[in-house]
Formats: structure tokens, C-alpha cells, sequence
């Protein structure tokens, strides 16, 4: 679609799908499997952009229809790109908006053209189709945009799965047609649908694959379905989609599930779930997840994790961080997240080691017994 390429495969382990590459964007190289976190309304949740270029982070995710709604357009157009706005000078990827009409399913309609839907807090009525999802993450400025898709639930019926399987399809091809009228265009992924059904999945990648994206996202999955469905459809997928492009399994981001799938062959990652846990006082170590509010650790002079070089373990105890909860203050929200947000990006770190050093199962063997730990 584009002169060119956006995804470059450096290596695959010789025991499992897992594989390492390169984003090539115009703010730096991103090396892949790679978390991205998510900063939906233009901020990784009481996160700097400063704070996540010191943890390492070079690609974070932002929300399209949020973005729309608040600041909206005028404002992100007067900073010429929400970029300049938060003051975040590397790489950018946005959602299309389609899992969050999803999400507000008391607020939309659904035809062939495409969404109207309201905005929650105001009431006010909106429309989006292909074209003006992308000219809108255009305005956004993302390196990385997503076509309109639409995501269903779990509890739809094959019928109803086919019918936006095959709408998502002629959205995406009009989304491909309409990118290339654009001068200097972002790269656009294709969305794979098809809910649990393994052949509405298979039809729906190949015919994207057809089409010929930049990248692909496995869209759909981790809406409520169990984890052994998650696998089966991602590994479906993987065997299925093209070895020299970007494979991202969208709202993925638990350790496990990371593990689980980059040894599937998935590249890319984006997820709530690191910045949301440690909001309510969880935290990942390598033992497994830690509750900063149980009361056993009202006196604990120990970091959160012994050996973790985030900025909340060099300087703070857990009892501190503790007391910060129970007390309410933002500043046990902030050390939290600082924690998840460096263990996750030193996850991805060791998973891309294990992966160059042929190793991947006894990485994961070892991550396991480790995580799942009880004490």
C-alpha cells in the first residue's frame, strides 16, 4: 500500500512462533514483541510523557473517539497534533473507535455506512464511517491508525458474527482505498473479526490479507471469552496471517497472557490493565501479583520488588506506598503505576532475550513456576 515497509523480521526461535523485528517509524525504531501503553484521552493515566520516555517506552496508544470528543478536533488542530499537546516526541498508535461504540451499546447504531453514536456525558450525536476515522486519527497525528471495525460480543450468534465480519471487510477496503488519496499517509492496519468462530476468523484474514495492510490486529478477543479460546483463536490467526507483517493482538496485557501469545507469534500489545491494576493497589512482581493494601504490609520496609529499578522500589517501602492507598493519595496511584508500567516493559525486555537466545520454552517453563508461586 505504501512505498514503504513498516514492519521488518529480524529473527523467529527455532522452538516455538515466537519471533523478534522492528517497527521502522518516523520517531524511532520500536523493537518487537512490544507493549504498548494506553493513554486513552492523551495521558497514560497519572503518567508523564517524560515518565514514559525514562522507563524506555517509544510507542504508546491513544483513543481516536475519545480524542473526538474531548479536547476534540479544534483544539488537537490549534497544537497541530496531540502530540505536540502532551509533549510526547516519540511514536504514536490510535484505535479506530470501534471497541469503544462497541462498548457503548445503549448509545449506537450500527448500518452499512457506519456508526452514530452519543456521547455519554453530553448527549450530543455523532457519525463515523471509514473515511472519517482516518481523516481523524490524521488530525490526531498517529504513526499507526486503525480502520473502523466492528467488535461483538461473545454471546452473538454465528449469524450475526458473519454479517459484521463481513461489514468489517468492506469497511477495511474502503479504509485501504480512501488512505491512498492522502499525501504522506500513516500506516494502516487491517482489524481480523469473526468472534469465536474459526472459520468466520480464517475468511476474515484472508480476506484482509488480500488487501494488503501495513500490519494486522486480531481484534474481538479478550472481551469476556476464557483463555483457551484466546490462545486457540490467536494461534489460528498467527498460522494464517503474512510472516513480513505485524501481527497485534488488540487489549491483551497481562503477564500471562503476554507470555502465552508472543510464543504464538504475536508482535504488539496495547492494554488498560498494568495502569488500572496498579490504580486499585495491584501490583506484578516476578512472584506474581501483589495487593499493596493487604494489611500484612502496613509495616513492610521492603520496595515492592527487591531489585526492580523503577522509581517507587528505589526510593519507597511498600508500607509507604501502603499508606498512600489507605489514605488516598495520588501519589500511591503514580508509584504503582511506575512499577507495573517498568515490570511490564522489562518483561517484554526478557521475553525478546529468550526469543535471540532460542530459549523461548524454558523461559516461559521458568516464568511460570515462578509467577504462579504461592507462598
Amino acid at each position: 500500500m505504501q512505498n514503504r515497509e513498516l514492519y521488518y523480521l529480524t529473527k523467529k526461535e527455532k522452538n516455538t512462533k515466537a519471533r523478534l523485528g522492528e517497527l521502522r517509524l518516523a520517531h524511532g525504531v520500536v523493537q518487537t514483541p512490544v507493549f504498548m501503553p494506553v493513554g486513552t484521552i492523551g495521558t497514560v493515566k497519572t503518567m508523564s510523557s517524560i515518565e514514559m520516555a525514562k522507563i524506555g517506552y517509544e510507542l504508546i496508544l491513544n483513543n481516536t473517539l475519545h480524542l473526538f470528543l474531548r479536547p476534540g478536533l479544534d483544539i488537537i488542530k490549534e497544537f497541530k497534533g496531540i502530540k505536540n499537546m502532551i509533549r510526547w516526541n516519540k511514536n504514536l498508535l490510535t484505535d479506530s473507535g470501534g471497541y469503544q461504540v462497541f462498548s457503548l451499546s445503549d448509545f449506537r447504531h450500527i448500518n452499512d455506512d457506519g456508526v452514530i453514536f452519543k456521547d455519554p456525558m453530553t448527549g450530543s450525536k455523532h457519525f463515523f464511517n471509514p473515511e472519517i476515522v482516518i481523516d481523524i486519527q490524521k488530525i490526531i497525528g498517529s504513526d499507526i491508525i486503525m480502520p473502523l471495525d466492528e467488535c461483538t460480543p461473545t454471546s452473538v450468534d454465528k449469524s450475526y458474527s458473519k454479517i459484521a465480519k463481513d461489514r468489517t471487510t468492506r469497511w477495511a477496503k474502503r479504509s485501504r482505498d480512501y488512505i491512498k488519496t492522502i499525501e504522506d499517509p500513516p500506516f494502516l492496519f487491517g482489524i481480523t473479526q469473526g468472534n469465536m468462530y474459526e472459520d468466520l476468523r480464517k475468511e476474515s484474514i484472508l480476506e484482509l490479507v488480500d488487501l494488503d495492510f501495513d500490519g494486522y490486529s486480531i481484534g474481538g478477543l479478550s472481551v469476556g471469552e476464557n483463555k483457551e479460546i484466546m490462545y486457540s483463536i490467536t494461534d489460528i490467526s498467527t498460522a494464517i496471517l503474512p510472516e513480513n507483517k505485524a501481527r497485534y493482538l488488540m487489549g491483551v496485557g497481562s503477564p500471562e497472557d503476554l507470555v502465552e501469545t508472543v510464543g504464538l507469534g504475536i508482535d504488539m500489545f496495547d492494554c488498560v490493565m498494568p495502569t488500572r491494576n496498579a490504580r486499585n493497589g495491584s501490583v506484578f512482581t516476578h512472584f506474581g501479583k501483589m495487593n499493596l493494601i493487604n494489611a500484612k504490609h502496613k509495616t513492610s520496609q521492603l520496595p515492592i520488588e527487591e531489585g526492580c529499578p523503577c522509581f517507587a522500589c528505589q526510593n519507597y517501602s511498600r508500607g509507604y506506598i501502603r499508606h498512600l492507598f489507605k489514605t488516598r493519595e495520588m501519589l500511591g496511584y503514580q508509584l504503582a503505576t511506575v512499577h507495573n508500567l517498568t515490570y511490564i516493559f522489562n518483561l517484554m525486555k526478557e521475553i525478546r532475550k529468550a526469543i535471540e537466545e532460542d530459549r523461548y520454552p524454558m523461559f516461559k517453563k521458568k516464568f511460570y513456576e515462578l509467577y504462579f508461586h504461592k507462598e
